[in-house]
């Protein structure tokens, strides 16, 4: 997979992440609106968030544990507000299209090492098999392989063979087939098209 189809993908990633974001903050400011206490607990949380790191920074750990009660008492009211306007508790997070990753397309494990996410993964399985011309085979397929397409006529001047286009496009089929239902067989070889750019 080219660095320009990962490329591409990240960037719609970035693009999916922002919209989330942005929607989040336009939630936030009409929520707030009309119940303005859910605006005073987030600064709140967010105020104690910033104490307590300041507190750790000091190696002041006797005030964690209150600081920590007080935040926990505000995400208690601030899900109780939600569950009286009948809204979900996650109201008030960003609606990713990947949790995992949260629309980065990578996710950090335990061992602080980043790795790919699955969606991310997915998404460049999907863009290989588009690219391979193989989305299509339903319609493209053995079984609506049309052999009348080619001529009956046998012309060695024209074709260099003894045989018609017709049978010649059987034989091939068939050597195709076999190789298909023999796959798993290591004494079977590979197949090779040759022709020029375009041929089919």
């Amino acid at each position: 997979m080219s660095n320009e189809v990962l490329n591409s993908l990240l960037k719609e990633y970035e693009q999916k992440k922002l919209k989330a974001e942005l929607d989040l903050e336009k939630r936030k400011e009409e929520l707030y609106k009309k119940i303005p206490r859910l605006q005073q607990i987030e600064n709140e949380i967010n105020n104690f968030a910033i104490f307590t790191a300041k507190n750790i920074l000091l190696n002041n750990t006797s005030s964690l544990e209150e600081l920590n009660q007080k935040a926990e008492k505000l995400k208690q009211e601030k899900n109780l507000i939600l569950q009286e306007a009948k809204l979900p508790s996650n109201y008030l997070t960003p609606s990713y299209e990947c949790s995992l990753c949260r629309d980065t397309g990578y996710i950090t494990k335990d061992n602080y090492k980043t790795q790919m996410c699955s969606c991310l993964k997915q998404k460049l399985l999907d863009a290989s098999f588009h690219k391979s011309n193989m989305a299509n085979l339903d319609k493209e397929n053995f079984e609506t392989f049309n052999e009348n397409l080619y001529s009956d006529e046998t012309d060695l001047a024209k074709y260099h063979f003894n045989i018609s286009p017709r049978q010649n496009i059987k034989n091939i089929k068939q050597k195709c087939l076999d190789f298909v239902e023999n796959f798993d067989n290591p004494n079977i070889k590979n197949l090779l098209f040759t022709g020029n750019t375009g041929l089919r």
